[in-house]
């Protein structure tokens, strides 16, 4: 998982794994994608089935972008948790053109606590 981040070029703790580990062992919806036997591309989110959805992660490997993943990734999500339930998610300052592109609306409407580590 840490390869497909550093790969990808997503800001996640990979030097930490037992960080990373953490992250998957608690998410409870998680997709991959897999070229030749070679993890290429790593989806996480957390939600409760019914009402919202937090898409964590969506990291597809850079020789592996723009060839649909991404947006299979998130339509394999949707699928998964319904129209009832909300997708939502942070993006990095960089991928802030994409997610229009698949289907997000920008909103307003947020707030974070940011993490310090």
């Amino acid at each position: 998982m840490a390869a497909v981040f550093e790969a990808s070029g997503i800001r996640r703790p990979t030097r930490d794994l037992a960080r990373i580990e953490r992250m998957f062992a608690n998410a409870n919806l998680i997709l991959s994608a897999w070229h030749e036997g070679k993890l290429i591309g790593v989806c996480r989110a957390l939600t409760d089935f019914s009402y919202c959805c937090y898409l964590s992660d969506l990291a597809v490997a850079h020789a592996y972008q723009k060839h649909g993943i991404g947006r299979g990734f998130i339509a394999r999500v949707q699928a998964s948790i319904g129209d009832e339930v909300a997708l939502i998610l942070l993006s990095a300052p960089e991928a802030m053109a994409y997610y229009p592109k698949v289907g997000f609306e920008k909103i307003e409407n947020g707030f974070i606590i940011k993490r310090t580590h």
